[in-house]
């Protein structure tokens, strides 16, 4: 979502931010996969690989024969895939550790627990237990595309920041389930450090999501349409 992208990118050039993360799943959508690349490249942002920028380069059998992978590899040149296939699982730097989901894998949710009645916040020892043999003081985390600032004994800190360009969806794995920030707007968090404390400013950024919500609708996809233009899913 490159649209929501350059949002971002210029709210942040506003306000003289120099040090960038990105935490991933970064193309693979029916949006514009190729533009969001050569951003993030051009810019020389930092990234770490997502679950679904493996699947535009390593995808299995089922994505294989989808119409997001069709459009996705058509669309991104051998520059792009080769640059998101040596975006690293995780990166650590002083004691700030990025990654997607958890630190163990990009396909599990490290702050939000999924059942049949719905997704919850995660209890500290569970929270704990996916960030096992990890030290780092502070924990920046993708993969739900909600925003959360969590706490952990030792004063250590999680957040996740939200998703830049896609602010719900759903999902069948482990099972259904919605994840939903409730309003289209471009997300990113500042992140300060206050002696051995961190401040977190949550950035909620507008832009004109009707760009990319139609060509969402011209791909066949009124439902990633309406996710863009409400941060809803129904």
């Amino acid at each position: 979502n490159t649209w929501a992208l350059d949002a971002v990118l210029a709210d942040i050039r506003r306000r003289g931010i120099d040090t960038i993360f990105n935490l991933g799943d970064s193309v693979f959508n029916c949006l514009d996969p190729a533009g969001t690349a050569a951003r993030l490249m051009d810019a020389n942002i930092l990234s770490v690989m997502g679950n679904q920028d493996r699947d535009a380069f390593a995808p299995n059998d089922v994505m294989r024969a989808s119409r997001d992978y069709a459009f996705v590899s058509a669309e991104l040149n051998a520059v792009q895939v080769a640059w998101l296939a040596a975006c690293p699982p995780t990166y650590t730097v002083d004691d700030i550790l990025l990654c997607h989901g958890t630190p163990h894998s990009d396909e599990t949710y490290l702050l939000e627990t999924v059942t049949e009645h719905g997704v919850f916040l995660s209890d500290t020892a569970t929270i704990l237990s996916r960030l096992e043999n990890i030290d780092a003081k502070l924990i920046l985390c993708g993969h739900s595309h909600v925003p959360r600032v969590v706490w952990l004994p030792g004063n250590r800190l999680v957040v996740n920041p939200g998703s830049v360009g896609i602010p719900a969806y759903d999902d069948d794995v482990p099972m259904f389930h919605i994840m939903e920030s409730g309003s289209p707007h471009a997300r990113y968090a500042i992140l300060t450090r206050r002696d051995h404390f961190w401040d977190v400013e949550s950035v909620c950024v507008a832009y004109d999501w009707s760009i990319p919500a139609a060509r969402a609708r011209a791909f066949g996809r009124p439902d990633r349409a309406h996710w863009i233009e409400t941060g809803r899913v129904s």
